[in-house]
């Protein structure tokens, strides 16, 4: 009872930009969380995936949860790359006094107060009530701190999504398109428009098998959902007898023409050049691979298997960090796939990964409340994070490290 009172004093804790994003602990909000119970508010929102997960499922449609839940074949990879956070636990550490903690990390010669940052998520527009999911996330960024991968794939041209980031930095993801002039053009507006940095997803040419979507017969971006920013692009329409607003049937035939390169190592030079802002590959899952993309001018690995959603190959996402990451050297190593929660973040982050991408927790948070649900489902993440380091007594990210694991099954 003692802990509680001494709580009920406790100053509130700011969940906006108003104190830089951060908070003066991450793991402070259990802490808010428990206040507000002495008044009898609950959580607007589940703080377990689980839960979340489910109530999001209850609000979208059908056709939605196929396409952000659903994976490639029998989804065994996708489960997979949950469950192999399992085989790994973080050993305690005793007297080490870690009562203040920090889990700012260094990317890109920016210093960030976490190592989060949002995955891309092609129809994130569409989680959103108002099928403006881009703009709600960009927002959310801006208020928790935590930067936005913006998708190719937009319900808005990528010049709005990055005008609501405010002091957050945005990356945007780039679908190399066999047009190279419509390639070029989009990097160039996504210099223009402030992004700090290139994400070129290379596992994403030709979609996996991918039964409960081919069980609806259901891609969104054949009915024009998610286009913006190939119909608001310059040289796109150019290559259009009408634009979209005329014809928008034939600018969704000419999206579908040019989307899907299956790039070579002989398209890195190219993609190198276009752009002065630091290249991110994803999807590189060899350390050959990681160790040819350095070579070749790359700037950051980003090591995915796209949640399990284009290849059933069986192989978790998170048992090819470490080789990455020894391949990698000094360069940074971006992760996601199966990232459920703080503690699958901090494992990451032990075996090498220099920041961790959320993906369809954020997206659930979204279809529920808004930006202030993403904010909350972000703000759960950080906190668990946070409090594992606590009580496991790891004061900083610079102290996790592989031998900081265990193997438990």
């Amino acid at each position: 009872m003692g802990l509680i009172i001494l709580a009920a004093r406790a100053a509130p804790i700011a969940m906006d930009r108003s104190t830089e994003g951060t908070l003066s602990h991450y793991g402070d909000y259990q802490t808010e969380i428990y206040i507000g119970g002495l008044s009898g508010k609950l959580p607007k929102l589940p703080t377990d995936f689980r839960e979340l997960e489910a109530r999001a499922h209850a609000a979208m449609s059908p056709r939605l949860v196929s396409y952000v839940a659903g994976g490639c074949g029998n989804e065994h990879t996708q489960n997979l790359n949950v469950s192999a956070f399992e085989r790994w636990g973080l050993i305690p550490r005793m007297f080490v006094g870690a009562a203040k903690r920090d889990l700012s990390i260094e990317l890109f010669g920016m210093r960030l107060p976490t190592p989060l940052f949002m995955s891309p998520i092609g129809v994130i527009a569409l989680c959103a009530q108002d099928f403006r999911g881009d703009i709600a996330t960009a927002r959310a960024a801006q208020k928790i701190g935590v930067p936005m991968i913006a998708s190719t794939f937009s319900n808005d041209p990528l010049e709005q999504v990055a005008a609501e980031f405010g002091e957050t930095p945005g990356f945007f993801q780039l679908y190399t398109p066999t047009d190279r002039d419509v390639a070029e053009s989009l990097l160039r507006r996504a210099e223009a428009a402030g992004f700090k940095a290139i994400v070129v997803t290379l596992d994403t040419w030709i979609t996996g098998w991918r039964p409960r979507d081919l069980n609806l017969a259901n891609f969104p971006q054949l009915h024009g959902h998610v286009l913006n920013n190939y119909f608001s692009d310059p040289v796109f329409r150019k290559k259009l007898q009408r634009p979209p607003e005329e014809d928008f049937q034939a600018a969704v035939t000419q999206w579908g023409k040019i989307f899907g390169n299956p790039l070579t190592w002989d398209d890195l030079p190219w993609l190198r050049s276009l752009t002065t802002l630091p290249l991110v590959l994803k999807g590189i899952c060899h350390p050959d691979d990681a160790r040819r993309a350095i070579d070749g001018g790359v700037d950051a690995i980003y090591c995915s298997n796209h949640g399990g959603r284009q290849a059933n190959g069986g192989i978790a996402a998170i048992d090819f960090l470490p080789g990455i990451v020894k391949a990698s050297g000094n360069t940074p190593v971006l992760f996601d796939s199966g990232i459920r929660s703080g503690t699958d973040v901090i494992k990451a982050l032990a075996l090498g990964a220099t920041a961790v991408g959320i993906g369809r927790p954020y997206a659930y948070g979204l279809a529920l409340d808004g930006v202030e649900g993403i904010v909350h489902v972000l703000r759960c993440i950080l906190a668990e994070a946070d409090l594992l380091m606590a009580v496991d007594g790891y004061a900083s990210l610079a102290d996790l490290h592989p031998t900081s694991l265990m193997a438990v099954g």
